[in-house]
Order: structure tokens, then sequence, then C-alpha cells
């Protein structure tokens, strides 16, 4: 037997021989196996029916977890990009042909189509040709799957999977598909109130589902749209079934609002409102995917509750309203539910846009009248626009004004107003019963809408209360 004995330092730099990091030579291969190794992670994060999501429950869905799948993929891309770059480097310094050779080709071909999949991705296209990105998407995370097995059979392990977590998600997602009755009404120009017939449990208030409406020629598109209320055993109001509002906010919703107005019989909607019926006149066939999402506070749990919605964000905001004021008031508090105050903030454009839920707030409103739940609704047009057009709602104020967020959230909870944010961060030196003096069961903030409809929200989550958002 042959031993050798070998120093510490000759120990070192024996180890050091057997292998020498060269940043140029070494790194394709190992960008390279970065770039394949984020496939799992972004189809793991892109699909609605996520492993993840199943697991966190209720107000963890897809939606919440999306940003993951945008940021693995753009991590991918970039890890391709310096994998094919310095490919070429080394190419053009032996004077090998770019392209030509298989492997060559098909790595060319697989950065071309990640490029398409990152530039068609971006949220301005997303916002303004949502369809076009939708089947390139698609289109092209097949043509990638080809290429990037061509270009390397290293991939296999990483695209199976991926295919696994696909193949999950459509799975459950047919077991989830449902073709009900529905039908349309639109109270004006800009709203479309779709109400599902024979769809009464299997959601949470908050939740939302993907919708599809068989009409004209656009049958194969499908949306996303909040449900407005719990379901019917857990509502404040007296209706069955499953209420979807749809804003009029791109050709899909225009067209489905035009629809309702020229197929309604006007015999129909005067039978059904002398019957005591919705507004509902136009029958038509649905199929609805979910439910997905929700919230991930429990409003249960806070004495103060402040529901902010921006435009039709009023119908993720109505529906935890609905469901907290069912829980404390015909439930009982049965679960020890702490809420006592409760302010709901509206911002819209115009006066005429109360009327679209103006129905189920008075609802509410009548039925917290006299009990231990103080409900108050603030509603903020932003354009004097139609003002005579403004409903009754009990314990409302309707103002033409747009206040911050912050500002809005201080009079909640009977804080002194800072001027700024900087005097709000000095203002955490004092005592926490000094700066909050009605800080009894904490406050939960639930937003939804545009993101300037959230103004603020420094102010908010640099005092650590709860924020919910949709």
């Amino acid at each position: 037997m042959l031993l050798l004995y070998l120093t510490p330092t000759e120990l070192v730099q024996s180890t050091f021989d057997l292998h020498v990091f060269h940043p140029i030579s070494d790194s394709p291969l190992r960008t390279g196996f970065l770039a394949v190794a984020q496939i799992p992670i972004v189809f793991l994060f892109a699909t609605k029916n996520s492993i993840l999501s199943l697991l966190l429950g209720p107000g963890n869905g897809y939606e919440k977890l999306n940003y993951i799948h945008r940021m693995s993929g753009r991590l991918m891309f970039l890890s391709a990009c310096i994998h094919g770059s310095l490919w070429i480097r080394n190419h053009l310094q032996y004077g090998l042909p770019i392209i030509g050779q298989q492997k060559e080709t098909s790595g060319v071909a697989t950065l071309a189509v990640l490029g398409i999949i990152v530039l068609t991705s971006l949220r301005p296209v997303r916002r303004l040709f949502y369809q076009v990105f939708f089947v390139v998407h698609v289109l092209t995370f097949v043509a990638f799957f080809v290429t990037v097995r061509y270009h390397t059979l290293y991939a296999a392990p990483w695209i199976f999977p991926a295919l696994a977590f696909f193949g999950a998600d459509a799975f459950l997602r047919f077991l989830r598909y449902r073709i009900k009755d529905a039908k349309l009404s639109a109270p004006d120009q800009l709203m479309t109130l779709v109400h599902i017939q024979d769809c009464d449990d299997g959601w949470l208030a908050g939740q939302h589902v993907q919708l599809r409406v068989f009409f004209s020629n656009r049958a194969f598109e499908s949306h996303p749209f909040t449900i407005l209320s719990g379901p019917p055993n857990r509502s404040c109001f007296n209706q069955s079934g499953m209420i979807l509002a749809a804003r009029v906010n791109g050709d899909w919703t225009r067209e489905l609002n035009a629809y309702a107005h020229n197929e309604q019989d006007p015999s129909v909607c005067i039978s059904e409102k002398q019957s005591g019926g919705e507004r509902s006149c136009v029958p038509i066939h649905v199929m609805i995917d979910g439910p997905y999402g929700g919230s991930s506070v429990d409003l249960g749990q806070y004495e103060t509750v402040l529901l902010v919605a921006g435009g039709s964000g009023a119908t993720f905001t109505l529906g935890l309203l609905d469901d907290i004021v069912f829980r404390c008031i015909k439930a009982g508090r049965r679960h020890g539910e702490r809420t006592r105050r409760i302010e709901f903030v509206w911002y819209i454009r115009s006066f005429g846009h109360i009327a679209w839920f103006a129905e189920m707030l008075t609802e509410i409103a009548i039925l917290a009248a006299g009990t231990s739940l103080d409900i108050h609704f603030s509603i903020f047009v932003t354009c004097l626009c139609d003002p005579e057009a403004v409903p009754f709602i009990p314990n409302s104020d309707v103002k033409l004004d747009r206040p911050p967020v912050y500002t809005l959230l201080c009079e909640t909870t009977g804080l002194s107003r800072p001027c700024s944010f900087e005097s709000a961060e000095a203002e955490e030196d004092k005592p926490f019963s000094a700066a909050q003096p009605h800080a009894g069961g904490g406050v939960a903030v639930c937003a939804s809408g545009p993101e300037r409809s959230g103004q603020s929200k420094r102010g908010m989550r640099s005092r650590g209360w709860v924020s919910g958002t949709l």
C-alpha cells in the first residue's frame, strides 16, 4: 500500500490544481444550468391550482404568488442571455460558426423564443392586448420546450416536473368547470351584472371566478370577476345564486354590455320587477372556473375595519362587508367576532356610478341600524358628472373629493393627522398609546382597485396595520 503524506499547504495547492475556475470558460455551462433550473419554478407559480396556493388556503391564491412566476421567468431569460453571449464569445475566439450545428442553432432559437415570451409579457402588452399576450404565451412555451430539448439533453429532468404541474392544474380546472344558466342586466353603459343561477355555495367572500360567457363570437374568452357577496346561506342579501359585476373596461366587457342592452326583453324586465325579482333580463349560458383568491385577513379579529375601493374594486370590498356584517348580526358573533366599527370608502368617477351597488349598500345599512355594529359609507366622487343621480343610502356621505387613504385611516382610528410622511415617522417615537388612543381591538385595512387609489400605503405599513389586497 502506498501512503501519501501531504502538508496542509500541499493539500490546499493540490485541491486548487484539480480545477481552477475560469469565469469565461466555465460560466456558459453554469448559467445554462441556472436557466433550465428555473423551468419548474416558472410553472409552479404560473398555474391557478398551484400546490402552494392549495396548501396555503384561501387568501393566498395564484394572483398573490404570480410575481414569483414573473421574476423567475426574467431570471431564466437573463441567465440564458449570459449563457448565449459567453458561448458566442468563445465561438468567435476560436473561429467556430455560431449558427450551423444543431446545438448552436437550437440554442439561438431557444433564446429567441424566450425573448418573445419576455417582451410580450410586459405589463403594457398584457393590459392593452391581453388576448394576444395569452395566445403568444401558450404557443411560445410549447416552442420553448421543443427547442431547449433539441439544444441540450440535460433539460429533460427540468421539463417533466413543469409538465406535471401543468397537467395537475389542467385536471383540477377541468373538475372545477361548471356550465350554468345566467341572466344579464345592464344598469347603464358602463356596468353589466351577471346573475348565475343554481350556484349557492362553494366560495368565500372576496374570492373570484374565471367567467366565460357564450355570446356572439366570444365563447373562447374567459375573464376573472370578483363575486359580489358571500354564499346565500352566509349573506345579508335576500337572493339566491352568484352575482358578478363586469365594469366596461375593454372590448369584451363593452360587447357584453351592448349585448345585454340589445337583447333584453322589456316585458320580461317589467314582469320580473313587479314580482320582486332581480333586474336580470337576458338569459344566457356561462362557464365558471374557480373560485380562486380571497382575503388573507380575518376581519372578525379586529375591532375597526377600513374597506377602501376604487371603481369596480368595490366588488371585493362589498363581498367582505357582506360577510362580516352577516357574521356579526345574523350569525350573532358565534365565532367571537370583535368588529364594532366599519368604514366603507368608495372612490368613483361619477355620481351615477353609485347606483351600481346602492341597493346592496342600503340593504346592509338597514340591517345594521340599531345594532352593536356601526357602519358608515364614505363615497368620494372625483368628477362632477351627473350630480343629480345620487340615490339615498342610510348613514352615508357623498363628497366631491379624493382624500388620501392615510387621511381616512387617521380619521377612522382617531389619530391626529400628520401633515407629511416625515412627521408621521417622527410620531412613531411616541408611546403607542399616545399615537393611537383608540387602538382597542386593532385595525384591519383591505383595499382593492387601481393602484393610485392606495395612496399613502407607506404610511399604513410603517405603523404595522394589517392590509389585505386582491
